[in-house]
């Protein structure tokens, strides 16, 4: 019994003995020269409190922090948009698990919900607070810039953007276009193939017409100027027939200037050619029930379908102006 008194008195009396040891060396490290205190207290993580500041860096906010448990200052890179109050809890708790007291304080006083978005965050102080070390976070300094550069990086911004939206897109949406597109380009081939084939037949029609009547003409003008040579040399003398082949080419330009004022088109040999063929196809259609107007917007909309595939298959679509690639060869439609 006496034995364990006195093993329990020099337990007591050997604590005391090292409480105030340790009191004293505390006592003569506080009392070094300041700017050994100064060193000490910056390198410490475990410093009572300061000023914190944000800072960016490939365009995020950063925040490097000291974490009471470490000998390290941690950064952590946040998500402006994504992120939240809570996720930079979370942060820190994975790194540091002896924290057991983790808040933000507006600069009121006021305590910060952990839903809070970090884009509110970093536009404004407020105090964050890890066990019984407090933080003032600031916002980052942003340099002034002029509106004109503001204005660049909002179109370097939005350029960069679209870019991506069309790099991650553009391949389904090329390929649900091109197959809609397809599907109506066959859709207007069959319903265009019952009117192609009359207008074949029709275009054969007008074509040996149209030849027939150019050999005619050119018959005819044979035929004038053998009776005139047969006239003037052998039946009677040029100074008869003098007036007459002058009566029959001013009778010509009669003829010319009449084919002007019924049909307002200047007597053009391929002119009159063409007008005799489309003439020849409207009477030919109209007998047989062949609809020229439908003919020509089915033709209309196939070309438009046929444009717009080229555009859409073509690697620079994006750069080309509008009227790059616009067919301009419609020979085949019928006036």
């Amino acid at each position: 019994m006496a034995l364990g008194t006195r093993c329990l008195f020099v337990c007591s009396y050997s604590r005391r003995y090292f409480s105030c040891l340790r009191s004293s060396i505390l006592k003569q490290k506080i009392s070094y020269p300041s700017g050994l205190y100064v060193h000490c207290r910056f390198s410490s993580v475990q410093s009572g409190s300061g000023d914190i500041n944000f800072r960016y860096e490939n365009g995020l906010p950063v925040l490097s922090l000291p974490l009471p448990s470490r000998d390290e200052t941690y950064q952590f890179t946040l998500k402006p948009i994504s992120n939240t109050l809570g996720d930079l809890f979370r942060f820190v708790r994975n790194e540091d698990s002896s924290i057991e007291r983790l808040a933000a304080y507006t600069t009121d006083g006021e305590r910060l919900a952990q839903s809070t978005p970090m884009e509110h965050l970093i536009q404004s102080s407020f105090e964050l607070v890890l066990n019984d070390n407090r933080y003032m976070v600031h916002p980052a300094v942003v340099e002034s810039r002029t509106s004109s550069e503001a204005v660049s990086d909002l179109e370097k911004m939005k350029n960069g953007i679209a870019q991506l939206y069309n790099t991650l897109h553009i391949d389904q949406h090329q390929m649900q276009k091109e197959k809609v597109l397809l599907e109506r380009l066959e859709e207007l081939k069959m319903e265009i193939e019952p009117l192609e084939t009359g207008r074949m037949e029709l275009d054969r029609a007008a074509e040996k017409r149209t030849k027939f009547l150019s050999w005619f003409g050119l018959g005819l003008m044979g035929l004038q100027f053998g009776l005139l040579a047969r006239l003037t040399w052998w039946e009677y003398s040029w100074d008869i027939m003098e007036p007459i082949t002058y009566f029959v080419t001013y009778g010509t330009s009669i003829a010319m200037f009449a084919y002007y004022v019924v049909t307002r088109q200047e007597y053009n040999f391929v002119d009159v050619r063409n007008r005799e063929y489309l003439l020849t196809m409207h009477r030919g259609a109209k007998k047989r029930g062949l609809d020229i107007n439908k003919y020509n917007q089915l033709k209309e909309e196939i070309y438009q379908v046929e444009y717009d595939l080229k555009r859409l298959r073509d690697p620079l679509q994006l750069q080309l102006p509008i009227n790059a690639l616009k067919p301009q060869d419609r020979s085949e439609d019928v006036a």
